[in-house]
């Protein structure tokens, strides 16, 4: 991977500003996967990693603390988050599945992520962190923050965004019931 692609190294913070830090991270990334002129299959395989290590350090660590403190943070949002984390894990399996990065199905593939990166980004903003920043302190937040980007490192390190690990996760959240009701996009 060049060093040229951002994924942020970071060990510590208030994990609602470290988790939209990288949502700012995801869009900019999928602009690159946009750009013609970047190396796409380099900018595709950072952001997978990204994704993943975002994802699923967000599901194991942050949820499961955010559903307990925030009255605000329902099970409801918790679910949606997951369903929209698979959602577009789906995508981004579409995307590091494709051979080539310079074909219509490429940008089509890429189309489809970012609209649901977008989607997702502002409702967990909305639903989820805003909230969750009004009901739990700061000490909590912090120390959040250091296990999540902990988590989040390790998986980059592990080599997450591994076509062979997403379809691994995409699988399991078929299982688990999260990709089954293509009608439940406006839920």
């Amino acid at each position: 991977m060049g060093s040229a692609i951002d994924v942020g190294r970071p060990t510590k913070g208030d994990v609602i500003e470290l988790i939209i830090d990288d949502h700012r991270r995801f869009e900019r990334l999928l602009a690159q996967l946009r750009d013609t002129t970047q190396d796409r299959d380099a900018v595709r395989r950072a952001f997978a990693d990204v994704l993943i290590a975002h994802g699923e350090a967000e599901e194991e660590l942050v949820y499961p603390v955010l559903r307990r403190k925030a009255a605000e943070v329902g099970e409801h949002e918790v679910h949606h988050g997951h369903e929209e984390h698979a959602e577009g894990n789906e995508a981004l399996l579409e995307v590091l599945e494709l051979k080539g990065t310079d074909t219509q199905a490429f940008t089509d593939a890429v189309e489809k992520l970012s609209n649901l990166i977008a989607h997702h980004i502002a409702e967990e903003e909305l639903t989820i962190l805003s909230p969750a920043r009004e009901s739990v302190g700061p000490r909590i937040r912090e120390e959040l923050g250091e296990k999540w980007a902990a988590r989040r490192n390790q998986l980059i390190d592990q080599g997450c965004g591994a076509a062979d690990n997403v379809r691994r996760i995409v699988r399991q959240a078929e299982a688990d019931g999260l990709l089954d009701d293509e009608d439940d996009e406006d839920d």
